[in-house]
């Protein structure tokens, strides 16, 4: 996974995260979008995104 594309996914965390907690975004969704922030999160983390496998996707320039 390339570094812009773990800025992206940090940054669509934060605002997801965001959401969530101001309470702009509540119920099922607001915890759904917190979910969807996690995974974008610890994808970042470990550098790794279990759906570019299957399709042949990389993002790092090695």
């Amino acid at each position: 996974m390339g570094t812009a594309d773990k800025v992206i996914r940090i940054i669509l965390a934060a605002v997801m995260a965001g959401l969530y907690f101001g309470e702009v975004v509540t119920g099922t969704v607001g915890i759904i979008l917190l979910v969807l922030a996690g995974v974008f999160l610890l994808t970042s983390v470990v550098s790794f995104c279990p759906l570019y496998a299957p399709f042949g996707i990389k993002t790092c320039k090695n």
